[in-house]
């Protein structure tokens, strides 16, 4: 498969996860913040808010490639740090639990692997940033 395409839906794809995330979580921000709140974060309201747009921006930026290769930093941090405050040592008294939040760890963790990758290579020709900076658009 082509560079740009391949670009294009590695895109698509991270997208799909924080865009309809961030969306869900702002239109039940009350759910949001009893999760935070469960999780003991200080400020669980603000932290709620701050995440659920966070998620639904910085996925669109993805979406569109508008600063990928910031964003996709950004995101991948976000993951690492929502890995381990969300997931790490959680479930540990259910063996059944503890297993499904390392593997949702270990999940955020790939997650910021694919966005480093996508803050390395760029956005791909297909997208904001490749035609702001008048790149070459071929079937490539």
């Amino acid at each position: 498969m082509p560079r740009n395409a391949l670009l294009l839906v590695s895109r698509l794809l991270l997208a799909a996860l924080f865009v309809p995330s961030g969306f869900q979580a702002l239109t039940n921000i009350a759910g949001t913040t009893s999760y935070f709140a469960g999780l003991g974060l200080p400020l669980p309201t603000l932290a709620a808010w701050g995440t659920s747009l966070f998620e639904l921006i910085a996925g669109l930026l993805i979406l569109i490639g508008f600063q990928t290769r910031i964003v996709a930093l950004l995101l991948a941090a976000f993951a690492i740090a929502a890995g381990f405050i969300g997931h790490y040592g959680q479930g540990a008294d259910d063996a059944t639990l503890a297993f499904m939040h390392q593997q949702m760890l270990m999940k955020d963790i790939a997650i910021a692997g694919g966005f480093l990758a996508l803050a390395m290579a760029g956005a791909g020709a297909w997208s904001v940033d490749g035609r702001g900076f008048n790149v070459d658009a071929q079937l490539t």
